[in-house]
């Protein structure tokens, strides 16, 4: 019988932040999935690729945009415009910045693992944050099961 496993973006496995962004992971069924939030006026080119000294990212990302807008520009000259609601595939190669004044986030399915490594990885403008408990009520890293005092509330919805 399999366990069931519950994890919040409000308290990850891991957090990476960088200037004008962060990304917050999880991990969870053998898979690591982040949400990214980059605020006004961030750029991967500037804020990412800047420290590595690479003028574009390497990183294909498989994900949903949550909010905001944002820009992919292809290395082959293709742009596309990103929104809330989109489900993207774009592979390696590309820029991206944030478009307008209100924060892009999106939740990434494939790319979270490479993407803005700490500086013990070769990215020296990013930061790690090791994170406390997930929803089976132990510790991150550690198995569990939920009892019934950390088991959340589920109402039927009618």
């Amino acid at each position: 019988m399999f366990d069931v496993m519950l994890k919040r973006f409000e308290t990850p496995d891991e957090v990476r932040t960088f200037d004008k962004g962060k990304l917050e992971l999880v991990r969870i069924g053998g898979l690591t999935i982040a949400r990214a939030t980059y605020e006004p006026g961030w750029k991967w080119s500037e804020h990412i690729g800047r420290p590595l000294q690479q003028a574009s990212c390497e990183v294909e990302h498989v994900g949903i945009v949550i909010s905001g807008c944002a820009t992919a520009a292809m290395n082959d000259g293709r742009v596309f415009e990103l929104r809330a609601g989109d489900v993207f595939h774009i592979p390696g190669g590309h820029d991206s910045w944030v478009v307008g004044d209100q924060p892009y986030v999106s939740v990434h399915l494939i790319g979270a693992t490479e993407y803005a490594k700490p500086a013990a990885h070769g990215n020296p403008s990013a930061r790690t944050v090791p994170r406390g408990t997930d929803r089976t009520g132990s510790v991150a890293g550690s198995s569990g099961r939920f009892s019934r005092s950390t088991r959340p509330e589920v109402s039927a919805v009618s």
